[in-house]
C-alpha cells in the first residue's frame, strides 16, 4: 500500500457490503474494512483514515451511535458518510444533524461512490489548506491572498459539478445560471433596481455563491431527482425538502467559524430559490419582499435554465418559449421588477 494513496475505512456488519465496497475503492485508495463499531474503535487507535464509510443499521452499535463517539468523544473530525438502505428524509436529516457528511444508499453506485468520496477528500484538502493560510497570514498576506480565492472558486465549483452530475443535467446549468445572474446584475445596476441592496454586495461573490443553490439536492433519493415521470405527492414533497437540505449543509461548511459573505449568500440562494412572490411557494411561503432578493434573482435564473434543459421528465424549450412562461407569471412566481429587468436581458441570452 501506498503512503501517498488516501485511506478509506469501511464499516459494515455485512461481509457481501464489505467486499462489494472494498473492490470499488482498492484501485485508487487504500481501503480497510471492520464488521463493527467496536472493531472500528479498535483500529482507529492505530490508524487514521482520510475518510469513513460506515453502516447505519449494525447490530449492538449503531452508525447514529458511532458518529456521535466519534465526534463527540474521540474528536475525530475526517468526514463521514453514512451507508444505508433506509432512505427516508427524516433519518438522512438525523445523520446530517449529528454529523454526517453524506448519505450513500446501499447497493453501491459504483461512479457515485467514487465521486461523493472525491469530493469531499476534495473540500478536507482545500479545508487544510485554508486553515494553514489563516495561521499564517501575515507572512503569507502577499502571495496568498489570490490562492485563498482560488481555492474557494475550487471549492464551489466542484461541488457545484457535483451537484450538476447528480442530477444529470450538465455540468453547463452552472455556466448558464452564472451568465444569466451576471446580465440581471449588470442591468440592475444600470437601471438603479434595487440599487441600495445591490451596491452592498460583491457581484462577485453573488455569482459564485449562486453554484450551491442547488447542494441540497446531494440528500435527495437518485429514484426521485432521476424519475422520468411525474412526482407523487409523496416524492414532490420529499423533493422540496432539498431547500432545507442545502441550509443544513452550508451550516455544516460554516461550523467552526468560517463564516463567510459568499456562504451567507449561498445559504439564502438554498433555502429560498423556491419561494414565489404570490407566498405559494416553498419551504416558508414567504411572499414579496418577504423573500431575500438573492432568491428571487435565483427564482428567475434557476427557472430559466430549467426551462432550458433537457430533464430526465421534458425536452428542453425554445428561448422563445420559456420566456413566455417565465412572462406569464408576472406578479404570481416572479418579482415583477426583476421580470422587467429579465425581459430585457432575455434578448441576450437568444
Amino acid at each position: 500500500m501506498s503512503g501517498d494513496r488516501k485511506k478509506i475505512l469501511i464499516v459494515d456488519d455485512n461481509p457481501v457490503n464489505l467486499k462489494v465496497a472494498r473492490n470499488i475503492l482498492m484501485e485508487q485508495y487504500d481501503a480497510f474494512t471492520v464488521p463493527s463499531a467496536e472493531k472500528m474503535y479498535q483500529f482507529l487507535e492505530k490508524t487514521l483514515p482520510d475518510l469513513i464509510l460506515l453502516d447505519v443499521l449494525m447490530p449492538d452499535v449503531d452508525g447514529y451511535e458511532a458518529i456521535c463517539h466519534l465526534k463527540n468523544n474521540l474528536g475525530m473530525k475526517m468526514p463521514v458518510i453514512f451507508l444505508t438502505s433506509k432512505s427516508d428524509a427524516e433519518s438522512e436529516l438525523k445523520g446530517l444533524s449529528l454529523g454526517a457528511a453524506d448519505y450513500i444508499t446501499k447497493p453501491f453506485a459504483p461512479h457515485l461512490l467514487l465521486k461523493r468520496i472525491e469530493m469531499h477528500l476534495l473540500v478536507e484538502s482545500q479545508k487544510a489548506e485554508l486553515l494553514y493560510v489563516n495561521n499564517n497570514f501575515e507572512l503569507l498576506l502577499d502571495q496568498k491572498v489570490r490562492t485563498v480565492l482560488d481555492l474557494q472558486n475550487s471549492i464551489l465549483s466542484t461541488l457545484g459539478d457535483i451537484i450538476e452530475f447528480r442530477d444529470n443535467v450538465g455540468i453547463e446549468h452552472n455556466v448558464q445560471t452564472e451568465l444569466m445572474m451576471r446580465l440581471l446584475l449588470d442591468e440592475m445596476q444600470r437601471r438603479g433596481v434595487y440599487r441600495e441592496e445591490i451596491d452592498a454586495w460583491d457581484a462577485g461573490l453573488i455569482l459564485q455563491s449562486s453554484q450551491l443553490h442547488d447542494v441540497g439536492k446531494l440528500s435527495v433519493r437518485d429514484s426521485i431527482l432521476l424519475k422520468p415521470g411525474k412526482l407523487t405527492m409523496e416524492e414532490f414533497e420529499e423533493m422540496k425538502k432539498h431547500t432545507t437540505f442545502g441550509e443544513i449543509i452550508i451550516d455544516k461548511i460554516q461550523t467552526g467559524g468560517h463564516d463567510s459573505a459568499f456562504l451567507r449568500h449561498a445559504k439564502i440562494m438554498a433555502g429560498t430559490h423556491h419561494e414565489k412572490w404570490d407566498g405559494s411557494g416553498y419551504p416558508s411561503k414567504l411572499a414579496g419582499a418577504d423573500i431575500p432578493l438573492q432568491g428571487r434573482l435565483m427564482a428567475v435564473t434557476d427557472v430559466y435554465d430549467a426551462l432550458m434543459s433537457k430533464r430526465p421528465y421534458k425536452e428542453p424549450y425554445s428561448h422563445d418559449r420559456a420566456v413566455e412562461i417565465i412572462a406569464s407569471e408576472f406578479g404570481r412566481h416572479f418579482d415583477p421588477y426583476l421580470l422587467d429587468v429579465f425581459w430585457y436581458v432575455s434578448r441576450q441570452m437568444q
